[in-house]
């Protein structure tokens, strides 16, 4: 028997004779699960509401004299228990064993029984229920019929397929496209024996979150372009690991063959994800295996007249010395900065920060490759650290807290495209209990809408005086039920990010930062940051810089905070930095991509590490291939402080991680007599270093706040606002070209006003111009944009803002095209 202690409300079944205490409104099916028995199903998911539509999990209720029975067999699934019920399952009781089959057989008839060509086939509950819950032979002969057939496949989008004839109609497919996603873009068309899936001619299944739909369907009518006809289930190896595109870490499992990756499914996390991940985890793992793959280490050699010339083919042990020999020259030149970019692992951020200092002497290590402010180093101490600020401290905010808040106000973040994972978790929280979601942002997009949520409407560089205003706002209001979700982009006004810790302060809400990259939340806490050491030790204090060399067994570490990543480029580009050291940065990124590779050029010296040629790896003297996440083990640091360790799914020679390539080069740079070899050479070893390191426990230096800005641009034009949506033209998303044909259409959004004053109607297509050059898109007019604001999304296929427009935040002007 079945019991919880101290609980006098739990209701009492008993199912095949078991008895089982389970909490008031349970599900038979769910009681059974607890007792340990198993009821066959196919539409039931525990995230899903019951609907009781293919009626397999049919149980026998009999009369226990309690008045509680039914005549009939019942859908567990559908059924809540009752004090004292009786439930009899198909192995105790003939009736619902006669049930069951006969459900079976009634699927059976019409289902194409293609089981050695289906994707499904081998991982498939109707092929393992129709053995273990159905007939042993058909009572439907070849010669009384021909099952019904469908033309195929249909593309849903250009991803998901839809096979109609395997189809049972269970309708997880539409329930979670509705219920989980809010994208009912798919429903159940005609009626009857008809019945069957289908979209609007004109509205394709184009939802973030579509593949979760092939998972959960318990037969192979829904695949994927990418994966259809590609294997067998049995033959994949199966690892569990994390998703590397953003900063959730959603749980995944890699399946491979014949050291290839095939798919990747959702992994089972109930504290993180649950059982949903975004299409970009699901199906953009193909950019590692591109033909610009770099293979080998390359070196290039300097012309008998001092010109530099060609890359060539390197051994590791010549690289390295190559490296360590160029990089001491520049040290000794001037000095040399480290970009380390914001996709590392932990570990492998980790080695950068720690050959900075005792390699190269230098806190000139930024991990931010993209656009920051002077405050915003002072905030990740304050908030992701945790030293907190006068009369404040921050507490550690969770998935679970999400649900259980009342308000969520987001500042410069964009869930839906941002951070997917939070995007669901939030949406389920406005459904379950009516959580409120407020966001600053200049319009209401399609995630607020499908979360219920609120817009704050504020125009680029207003952010400081929007979250002021929400204290003590008569409808806005926050309090210390609040949790205000703070994005990356929110650093690019001045005083912003300041405000959101002010409203945080006041207000007793909890405050948490969400940043785009899988990697930032662990390069903070291990200092790949010019005035934080790993652990949140202060480059600043002298006890925190005593505490980390006599951890690293050197005598000292430079004193003075570094360059900021802006500052790093700014100094290379004047030659006050003679080498830089570069790590997985996509010029594009950057906050002004001509500057950086004005930098790349300008400095005498250039190592990069990198997994694909890019415009780095072209510039530079000395080029370093590291292993993918794929390739490598690991740990990602989630927006919630959550460390997500994974191991290495394959294992390629022509690849190491970047902590044991910055191994090479410190232990070069050691014989050399510069510095001190980092001393570690694998992840375990730099795992077990950081478990002795620890956290800081000293006394963190106080959160500087920075005034608010003069609000929105002035000038001439519109104030430019943007991001990037989740599926763009993103190095780590290039190879699935089915995936791409999903991703949303770059568009200019205006408010209606906006628009009419530049004579522009829906549709219409329109040049953007900044200071960087234009943009050609089609006109969206948004009831909801701010007036006065282009809303242009920033790396989306052909609109790579940075480079070819402007900078977020500046004056940009829009016409008609054909003006």
């Amino acid at each position: 028997m079945t019991t919880t202690p101290d609980r006098t409300d739990l209701v009492t079944v008993t199912i095949d004779g078991v008895q089982v205490d389970v909490e008031p409104g349970t599900l038979v099916i769910r009681a059974a699960e607890q007792a340990g028995i198993q009821v066959p199903r196919f539409c039931d998911h525990p995230l899903l509401k019951p609907v009781g539509a293919c009626r397999q999990c049919l149980v026998d209720v009999p009369d226990a004299g309690n008045g509680r029975g039914f005549p009939k067999p019942q859908a567990s699934c559908t059924l809540p228990v009752s004090p004292g019920m009786v439930v009899e399952t198909q192995a105790s009781s003939p009736v619902a064993d006669k049930a069951q089959q006969g459900v079976m057989e009634l699927l059976l008839v019409n289902h194409p029984l293609d089981c050695p060509v289906c994707d499904k086939g081998g991982e498939c509950p109707l092929q393992n229920q129709a053995m273990s819950n159905g007939r042993t032979e058909s009572r439907f002969a070849a010669n009384e019929g021909t099952k019904r057939t469908f033309p195929k496949p249909i593309n849903l989008s250009p991803q998901i397929l839809l096979d109609r004839e395997r189809c049972i109609v269970c309708q997880r497919c539409t329930r979670f496209a509705s219920e989980i996603a809010g994208d009912p873009f798919i429903s159940l068309v005609e009626r009857g024996a008809r019945q069957q899936i289908g979209i609007a001619e004109d509205a394709p299944f184009y939802s973030y979150f579509s593949g979760n739909t092939i998972q959960i369907c318990p037969v192979g009518a829904l695949t994927s372009e990418a994966y259809r006809f590609r294997s067998r289930p049995f033959d994949l190896v199966s690892t569990p690991s994390v998703a590397e595109h953003d900063a959730c870490g959603a749980a995944i499992r890699v399946d491979h063959r014949r050291g290839r990756v095939l798919r990747r499914l959702a992994g089972d996390d109930a504290a993180v994800n649950e059982e949903w991940i975004t299409d970009k985890d699901r199906f953009a793992f193909a950019w590692p295996a591109q033909d610009d793959r770099l293979g080998y280490p390359m070196v290039r050699d300097t012309e008998a007249d001092g010109t530099r010339g060609e890359l060539r083919p390197a051994s590791w042990p010549e690289a390295f010395a190559v490296a360590a020999r160029g990089l001491a020259a520049a040290k000794a030149a001037g000095g040399v900065g480290l970009l380390p970019g914001g996709r590392l692992t932990a570990e492998d951020a980790y080695a950068w920060s720690k050959l900075a200092r005792t390699g190269l002497g230098t806190n000139d290590v930024d991990f931010r490759a993209r656009p920051l402010s002077a405050e915003e180093e002072s905030f990740l101490s304050a908030v992701v650290v945790g030293s907190g600020v006068e009369g404040w401290k921050p507490g550690a905010v969770t998935y679970a807290d999400l649900e259980s808040a009342r308000t969520v106000v987001l500042a410069g973040l964009e869930p839906e495209d941002e951070a997917g994972t939070i995007f669901l978790r939030l949406r389920k929280a406005s459904l379950a209990s009516g959580l409120r979601v407020l966001a600053v942002a200049p319009f209401a997009t399609r995630g607020l809408a499908k979360m219920g949520g609120t817009l704050v409407p504020t125009a680029p560089g207003d952010e400081p005086a929007a979250l002021t205003g929400l204290l003590g706002h008569a409808d806005h209001g926050v309090d210390a039920d609040t949790i205000v979700l703070v994005g990356e982009r929110l650093a690019l006004v001045p005083g912003a990010l300041s405000a959101a810790v002010e409203l945080a302060a006041k207000s007793g809400a909890r405050l948490a930062w969400v940043p785009r990259r899988a990697g930032d939340r662990g390069a903070v806490e291990t200092g790949a940051l010019p005035g934080l050491l790993p652990g949140g030790r202060p480059v600043a204090d002298a006890a925190a810089r005593v505490d980390a060399a006599a951890h690293w067994g050197v005598e000292s570490l430079p004193e003075t905070p570094g360059r900021d990543a802006d500052a790093i480029v700014a100094a290379a580009a004047a030659g006050d930095l003679a080498g830089l050291l570069v790590g997985g940065v996509d010029p594009a990124d950057t906050a002004d991509p001509a500057a950086f590779l004005a930098a790349l050029q300008a400095a005498s010296f250039v190592v990069s590490l990198e997994v694909r040629a890019t415009a780095v790896t072209a510039a530079a003297d000395v080029v370093l291939p590291v292993a993918p996440p794929v390739e490598k083990a690991g740990s990602y640091v989630t927006w919630d402080g959550r460390v997500r360790p994974f191991e290495a799914v394959l294992h390629t020679p022509a690849a190491l991680p970047d902590c044991r390539v910055l191994a090479g080069i410190g232990e070069e740079l050691a014989a050399l007599g510069v510095g001190r070899a980092l001393g570690f050479r694998t992840v375990d070893e730099v795992r077990g270093e950081l478990a002795q390191l620890g956290p800081w426990d000293g006394e963190a230096p106080a959160f500087v706040p920075v005034a608010a800005g003069a609000g929105a641009a002035t000038g001439d034009g519109l104030a430019l606002a943007g991001w990037r949506t989740l599926l763009d033209d993103g190095s780590l998303q290039a190879g699935d070209k089915h995936l791409a044909a999903t991703a949303r259409p770059a568009v200019v959004r205006l408010s209606p006003a906006t628009a009419a004053e530049a004579g522009l109607a829906d549709g219409a297509s329109a040049t953007v111009t900044g200071d960087r050059g234009s943009l050609t898109l089609p006109v969206e007019v948004v009831d909801s944009m701010v007036d006065g604001t282009a809303w242009v999304p920033t790396n989306s296929y052909g609109t790579a803002v940075l480079s070819r427009l402007a900078s977020p935040g500046s004056r940009v002007s829009v016409k008609g095209a054909d003006q």
